[in-house]
């Protein structure tokens, strides 16, 4: 594989994941995992009904601890044996992180951790799939999930555009580029990077013309063209 690259940046989203049996987001009807998102990704929904949030929450950590990376998740790893690999995720899950990835950035927070209501630089792993009303931080409060949930702030965001930055060949996986902040990651990618995207569907966006290849196909499979691109040229 070609030495003249130094850094690759992928932004990963569900796509990434959804071949390791974790659903993407959301559906076309609305609704994630028959909730609407309003009842169980909101600030409000977890004050008006903190335990169906905790409770929808274990449901995904038990989904998450029981998947797999997948081939994509592997070929991104394996990538570092050449080149400073970053990943830049959508996705609250640590598949990347399991097939091996050093340097991952999670925009939308990390299901397995929970933090303080009251304090958010408190932050702890989770032991195992439940969080539960009553589990509480040092100063008394309720934990809740370690997830940037809608409404909220994305602390990383700061963090991802200055990866981004530096990126020699920037690769967005898995993401239709419709959930801002995160899409608006790929306009700080410099004029001179290489540009590419793997998703089975179109995607949004209008930075197609700085595109050099897009790969219409689920992650897996994009990822094996990606990484046989990359070596020919």
């Amino acid at each position: 594989m070609g030495s003249h690259l130094e850094r690759i940046v992928f932004l990963t989203g569900a796509g990434v994941s959804a071949e390791s049996g974790i659903p993407t987001f959301r559906a076309k009807d609305g609704l994630w995992e028959n909730h609407r998102v309003e009842d169980v990704a909101t600030p409000e929904a977890f004050r008006r009904d903190p335990a169906l949030v905790l409770r929808f929450y274990n449901e995904r950590r038990r989904g998450v601890l029981a998947a797999e990376p997948n081939s994509a998740h592997r070929l991104i790893a394996e990538l570092q044996n050449d080149f400073d690999v970053w990943v830049i995720t959508q996705n609250i899950d640590d598949l990347h992180e399991r097939a091996g990835s050093r340097q991952v950035l999670h925009l939308h927070g990390e299901i397995k951790k929970a933090r303080s209501t009251r304090d958010p630089d408190y932050i702890v792993e989770l032991n195992g799939s439940e969080l539960n009303l009553g589990d509480l931080c040092p100063l008394g409060s309720q934990l809740r999930p370690h997830i940037v949930w809608f409404g909220e702030a994305v602390p990383a965001m700061e963090e991802a555009i200055e990866i981004a930055q530096e990126a020699d060949l920037f690769a967005v996986v898995g993401t239709s580029l419709q959930v801002y902040p995160a899409a608006g990651i790929v306009e700080f990618v410099p004029l001179s990077s290489r540009l590419f995207l793997i998703d089975p569907a179109p995607v949004g966006g209008g930075f197609h013309r700085r595109v050099e290849r897009f790969f219409q196909a689920p992650a897996t499979q994009g990822m094996a063209q990606l990484v046989e691109h990359v070596r020919a040229t």
